[in-house]
């Protein structure tokens, strides 16, 4: 794009479209004449010289336009604005109207225009304003389905927004002829991508590690680039990806136009738009973060592997109608729905897979009472309304404060009161602060109900079977039969009803006698990932304990990439998190070898999630994890072997007066 177009399209304002276009007419001029004359100096006609007077102050004239901050309300409407205002094609609008879109959302009210003038934009939204039609559409309308290219290129976190994301383009697509999406994450085999971009994909939606490999593979090629978004680009940079992305924002072309999308706006994130944004429009969605006075919020401590017994146990000593559970991932949501059904609970699971017409049935099964328990992901649940939700559960933690208000304000609807409880690690009460801080509501502490609490439920639930049962049309003949037994028999009564009893409770004991101990929060560091620093620093005071003293509730796992392939711990971090909904804050301690590298993941890790890291890819490398056996040998603990210590310095190995020791510990 030359010069004047560029400068055409980010000044939309016609006070500085005439000074704007002498500039650009001379700029260009100069541009031109350059490579002839070498160093030779650039004769200007004297009537020119006011133009480049104005000029030479690159500022106010070769510079874009300042800036523009739009502050935009969620709760307001963006009054009489449709989507036909905003210059969007027909196919387009088409899609729209299809869907049943007429009204933009505030941020795509306000992005969509400055996105189509081929602005840079920094928007700040949570998940659920409807940013990704502010992205894809002005994406999809600047697309040359002429040329068969890559010509936008999305990085989301993982690879469940991936796919999403993707889905969303390809449905406002359905009526441009020829266009081709592809979705590139990791956990999929490598040859369903490449056959995706061998046929040429216009859109790709990856995450950044995938996305990274492909590009280093040369099946994606980013030489015709003209639109780039990075979504939710702070839990990007969370989850580790921040060299991944800024590699990938160095390698397209620095004409492309660009859009960052974030909860939040931390220094990190302005410094990624300051590098890499030209003069960007920031618009910021504002959210009430205030939770509904009907909503009495309650944390309960659960380590991990204790987590599905305590939510039977909550499940059973609380007065429910309906429940949602919230769960971060597809992976968690489906093996927690199977436990609670065979726990006797009447349950269906929501997650972004399943199909509308099935989505539409489960929610209308739960509004009828058909259902009682509905496992879902965020992504999912958007939307959801129904008045008969007493409880909403956070297995998983959320992503933000935002999404936290979003998923307990499905509780507590039309002045019914509701309950919110929060699955909180013995290692995260610095994560409950954080949600107490940004909602400014208190979170109140509950304990994990005890055998007592449970079985006066269950007692009184049986109580209520009897009483249902004596109102049995059928109770006379039942009555005739027992009364011929205890006559025979010479039974009490008393044991006749107890044996009853049995036989209606089936092989579920009545009352629970195993008694779950009450866990605490954990005074131990937090289980955020310590600070990044290079492999070859010194240990700092404060790091993990190493042996039998390491942080609580995690195992060690090999993984076979190391140096050799240029790993490094963001890399890790990033594809374990992707890949496993784990949070990043729970992968503990990683330590880099030459070709392989010790990754501390909590313990207890499902088969399916250790199968999916198995085949999962760094560095174009499998993973291969195996759990190890005994204490990990973290760098504090063994140092590396010698031989792959020649060509680097070694601040970690011990101390040189203490020869002897070095010896035993490296026999060892």
């Amino acid at each position: 794009m030359s010069i004047d177009e560029s400068v055409g399209i980010a000044a939309p304002v016609s006070s500085l479209e005439a000074p704007v276009a002498e500039a650009a007419a001379v700029q260009e001029s100069l541009v031109d004449v350059s490579p002839a004359v070498d160093s030779a100096p650039i004769e200007i006609p004297a009537t020119e010289t006011p133009v480049v007077a104005a000029i030479a102050p690159p500022a106010p004239v070769v510079q874009a336009p300042a800036p523009v901050v739009v502050v935009v309300a969620d709760d307001d409407a963006p009054a009489e604005i449709t989507f036909r205002q905003l210059n969007l094609s027909e196919p387009l609008l088409k899609a729209l109207d299809a869907a049943g879109y007429a009204v933009p959302t505030p941020i795509q009210a306000s992005t969509i225009p400055l996105l189509l003038e081929g602005r840079d934009v920094l928007g700040q939204a949570q998940t659920g304003t409807g940013k990704t039609a502010a992205f894809a559409l002005p994406m999809l309308q600047r697309i040359d389905l002429n040329k068969n290219h890559t010509q936008v290129l999305v990085l989301t976190p993982t690879r469940e927004l991936a796919i999403q994301v993707a889905k969303f383009f390809s449905g406002y697509a359905e009526n441009l002829r020829g266009l081709r999406v592809a979705a590139v994450y990791g956990g999929q085999d490598y040859q369903i991508q490449f056959r995706q971009l061998d046929r040429g994909a216009h859109v790709i939606v990856g995450t950044p590690g995938r996305v990274m490999d492909h590009m280093r593979r040369g099946s994606i090629k980013l030489d015709n680039l003209s639109g780039m978004v990075l979504d939710e680009a702070d839990e990007m940079l969370r989850m580790g990806f921040a060299e991944d992305v800024e590699w990938v924002l160095s390698q397209a072309p620095a004409t492309r136009q660009t859009a960052l999308f974030s909860a939040t706006l931390p220094g990190p994130i302005r410094n990624i738009a300051q590098k890499h944004l030209t003069n960007p429009a920031e618009i910021v969605i504002k959210q009430r973060s205030a939770t509904a006075d009907t909503v009495r919020q309650r944390f309960v401590i659960a380590p991990n592997h204790h987590k599905q017994q305590v939510l039977d146990r909550i499940l059973e000593a609380e007065q429910t109608d309906g429940v949602i559970v919230f769960v971060r991932t597809k992976m968690t949501s489906e093996p927690l729905a199977e436990f609670l059904a065979s726990r006797g609970h009447r349950t269906a699971v929501l997650h972004g897979d399943i199909a509308q017409k099935q989505r539409e049935r489960i929610v209308e099964n739960l509004r009828n009472g058909k259902l009682d328990i509905l496992v879902a992901t965020d992504v999912a649940a958007r939307g959801l309304d129904v008045q008969r939700i007493s409880h909403v559960v956070n297995y998983d933690l959320p992503f933000d404060s935002e999404a936290y208000v979003h998923r307990i304000g499905r509780t507590g609807r039309a002045g019914r009161s509701g309950e919110a409880i929060l699955f909180v690690h013995p290692r995260d009460r610095h994560l409950l602060k954080r949600l107490e801080n940004a909602t400014r509501q208190k979170i109140e502490p509950m304990d994990v109900p005890t055998n007592r609490a449970i079985n006066k439920q269950r007692v009184a639930r049986f109580h209520e079977k009897i009483s249902a049962a004596l109102e049995h049309p059928q109770l006379a003949k039942y009555a005739s039969v027992i009364e011929h037994f205890q006559r025979d028999n010479e039974t009490p009564w008393e044991q006749l009803a107890a044996a009853l009893a049995v036989m209606a409770n089936g092989d579920v004991p009545l009352l629970m006698t195993e008694e779950l101990k009450q866990p605490t929060f954990s005074e131990d560091r937090p289980s955020s990932p310590p600070p990044h620093r290079s492999r070859n620093a010194p240990p700092m005071s404060g790091d993990r304990p190493s042996g039998s003293r390491r942080d609580q509730g995690l195992e060690s796992y090999r993984i076979e990439v190391g140096h050799q392939q240029q790993v490094k711990p963001g890399n890790i971090v990033g594809a374990i998190a992707s890949e496993s909904g784990l949070d990043s804050w729970m992968i503990g301690r990683i330590d880099i070898y030459h070709d392989y590298s010790v990754v501390a993941l909590p313990s207890g890790m499902p088969s399916d999630i250790f199968q999916n890291l198995k085949r999962l890819r760094v560095a174009g490398q499998p993973l291969n994890i195996s759990r190890m056996d005994g204490p990990a040998p973290f760098k504090a603990d063994r140092p590396r072997p010698d031989k792959f210590r020649s060509d680097k310095p070694q601040f970690d190995k011990p101390k040189l007066d203490k020869p002897k020791r070095k010896k035993v510990v490296a026999e060892a």
